[in-house]
């Protein structure tokens, strides 16, 4: 998303809405899955030899769920406000960060990106009703079962030492 200084000058403030693919941040090692576009809001204005630029991030990330690895639907929503300046000194006197303008044109792409990995949360889990949809109950020499299948069936190997504590607890009681 490119903003030709030249239009910020010409208005009080600039409003653009777009629309921004960073799918290229599936590619990165980080948990994002998919992203695909985000919509993007801006209001551009000049105040005091800076440029503000307001900015609206919204879309959904498909994450893994910290459980069971399947896929969970993360909606965020990012307000920000990024600052820029021509002087290239000014970030060593600030507490906030003021980018440098290179050019005659903003490019807010790699911000956009950089606010969106922020947002990316530690985990994530997934719903109840997901995780029964999405969840493998057999495999290649493995089935799921339930504690109170578990409680029920004994290994055949074990029988005999099964019978061992059922007689022990006879015994203490």
């Amino acid at each position: 998303m490119k903003i030709p200084i030249q239009k910020i000058l010409q208005s009080d403030v600039l409003p653009i809405e777009a629309s921004v693919d960073l799918s290229e941040l599936e590619a990165l090692n980080n948990d994002i899955r998919d992203i695909g576009s985000v919509s993007v809001k801006c209001e551009a204005s000049i105040r005091d030899d800076f440029i503000y630029c307001q900015l609206n991030i919204s879309g959904v990330m498909i994450l893994p769920c910290a459980r069971s690895l399947v896929d969970v639907r993360y909606p965020f929503e990012i307000n920000t406000v990024e600052v820029f300046s021509e002087d290239p000194h000014l970030n060593e006197d600030q507490d906030i960060e003021i980018h440098p303008i290179e050019g005659e044109v903003l490019d807010l792409e790699p911000l956009i990106k950089e606010n969106v990995l922020l947002e990316v949360p530690f985990r994530v889990y997934a719903k109840e009703d997901e995780l029964e949809r999405n969840t493998l109950s057999t495999g290649d020499g493995w089935t799921l079962i339930s504690e109170d299948e578990k409680a029920e069936e004994i290994d055949p190997r074990f029988a005999k030492l099964q019978s061992l504590l059922n007689d022990e607890k006879n015994e203490n009681q």
